[in-house]
């Protein structure tokens, strides 16, 4: 495929598409509320919050092992099971607004609960929802034939590979390897053991 039909199929796909109109809306307002530097802090803020959400998220709750509950299990598999075992799957490969939109308003409720300002609040918004995109992006160019321009880039790429044909047990980082680093999951791939269950997360723990 060539690299314009690629791009195409990342930023007119739906889910992507709500999110970019959703970081404009509240980019605008922001934009026209804000009065502070401090939203720039918050923004950072909101970045920073969204790439442990993604460690964690990614670490221990999408690799549960299988639960008996089935409709929890269909949950599981569509969220990310069958990504594992068809990893470059299009249609597996961005997570559903339906998931995604629900958890940005929360967090973003939370904030504002936590501290009843408007303004800071949409600034938190706009780091979760720009993080997000990044995130989406950089999982993106790591399934499809999409070179990335620099040398971390390409690294990150790899490291997600590694994550889904060498081992699921380490590497969950897709747009950043910090919280990988910090919690010991980011490993020398000669070290690490190639892993049965890498494309089979469904049977993990089943004996």
């Amino acid at each position: 495929m060539k690299s314009k039909g690629l791009y195409r199929d990342f930023f007119f796909h739906f889910d992507i598409m709500i999110l970019m109109i959703l970081l404009l809306g509240i980019a605008s307002v922001l934009m026209v509320m804000a009065n502070s530097a401090m939203v720039l802090v918050w923004i950072a803020f909101g970045l920073v919050i969204y790439m442990f959400a993604e460690y964690l998220t990614h670490r221990f709750f999408f690799h549960l092992k299988p639960p008996k509950n089935k409709m929890f299990l269909k949950f599981l598999k569509r969220i990310h099971y069958d990504h594992h075992k068809f990893p470059n799957d299009l249609k597996l490969l961005f997570l559903p607004i339906w998931y995604s939109l629900p958890n940005f308003i929360i967090l973003s409720l939370i904030f504002y609960f936590i501290t009843k300002n408007l303004d800071w609040t949409l600034a938190f918004s706009l780091g979760l929802i720009l993080m997000l995109l990044v995130y989406e992006w950089k999982h993106y160019v790591a399934h499809r034939p999409l070179k990335p321009k620099s040398k971390f880039g390409v690294w990150l790429k790899k490291t997600h590979i590694l994550h889904h044909y060498k081992n699921e047990n380490f590497w969950f980082g897709v747009s950043n390897p910090f919280f990988d680093i910090i919690f010991g999951t980011l490993k020398d791939e000669k070290t690490v053991e190639n892993s049965k269950t890498v494309k089979d997360l469904e049977n993990r723990g089943i004996d």
